[in-house]
């Protein structure tokens, strides 16, 4: 049985259905019952309910696991501990393949959730387990948070420069990967960037998204304190909203780039391209006048 940690987050859900499709039980530690429910629903052979800062819900979610995903909720400010914490545990209960959900560039030390994940990843090297580390690309799925103001009015906003180049990567394709590893021990001890587009500035996005949906899309900036302003009233983190700050700041300077030779060889085709995903997940969504 394969445990995901993190299983009720977009990235667990799609994880979770690859897995399922290729008959492995799956067991799902969540947060909420009303989660447990929503993925026993979808064929999760087990939930638990459990906190990941906890070790005894980290040890009741282990026993009798083979293999584990380990998606450690985003941007947490307690990663790195609780990266050490999940790492001994699997240890202690004999896991044959860890398989840790990591980010593209961990290296980045202006980056602090990235940079925790570096820190993981090195314990990870330490610890005697057989590992496959994922390096995912921003996902495609985040523009989906903008897709009311794109569809509505036209605008794509984002809050950083529309020059910022960005490698992105459809989570469909990420969850294949995942499911290709499992089914495969040769990818133990190994480490993967998984990345579905070359670099692209936000206004060559918009003007993909213009053309798949045949209409005008601009990208706009946000600034930087609106959006701050914004996150802080809708209740979101202060650890969370500063982490983003700093990596948006980072994406204007640096922008954020790979290479998708990899997730190509993983998933035996080519990776969804943006205009594939926007086909999916925008069409069904237009009004019936154009803008």
């Amino acid at each position: 049985m394969i445990l995901i940690t993190g299983a009720a987050g977009k990235t667990g859900l799609a994880v979770l259905k690859a897995l399922l499709r290729r008959d492995f039980a799956v067991r799902a530690l969540v947060r909420r019952s009303e989660q447990a429910a929503v993925l026993q629903e979808i064929g999760a052979a087990d939930t638990l309910i459990g906190d990941m800062t906890d070790t005894e819900s980290i040890k009741r979610a282990m026993k009798g696991i083979k293999a584990v995903y380990h998606i450690c909720p985003n941007m947490h400010p307690a990663e790195t501990e609780i990266g050490r914490m999940t790492i001994d545990v699997a240890r202690q209960c004999g896991v044959e393949h860890f398989v840790y959900h990591s980010v593209l560039h961990p290296q980045t030390e202006k980056m602090p959730h990235h940079w925790q994940k570096l820190l993981v990843e090195e314990m990870l090297f330490e610890s005697a387990l057989d590992f496959t580390i994922l390096q995912p690309a921003p996902y495609m799925q985040n523009i989906l948070a903008a897709r009311a103001s794109i569809i509505t009015e036209g605008f794509y906003r984002v809050p950083y420069p529309v020059n910022t180049c960005l490698s992105l990567v459809d989570l469909e394709d990420l969850a294949e990967a995942v499911a290709v590893i499992f089914n495969d021990s040769g990818h133990k001890r190994a480490v993967y960037e998984i990345v579905g587009t070359a670099g692209q500035t936000q206004s060559e996005v918009a003007t993909i998204i213009g053309s798949t949906l045949k209409r005008s899309v601009i990208a706009e900036e946000i600034p930087a304190d609106s959006w701050q302003r914004q996150a802080q009233e809708a209740g979101m983190h202060s650890y969370q909203v500063e982490t983003l700050v700093k990596m948006f700041h980072y994406y204007a300077l640096f922008g954020l780039q790979g290479n998708s030779n990899m997730l190509r060889w993983l998933i035996g085709r080519e990776p969804h391209s943006l205009t594939d995903f926007l086909q999916r997940e925008f069409i069904n969504y237009l009004p019936t006048n154009p803008l």
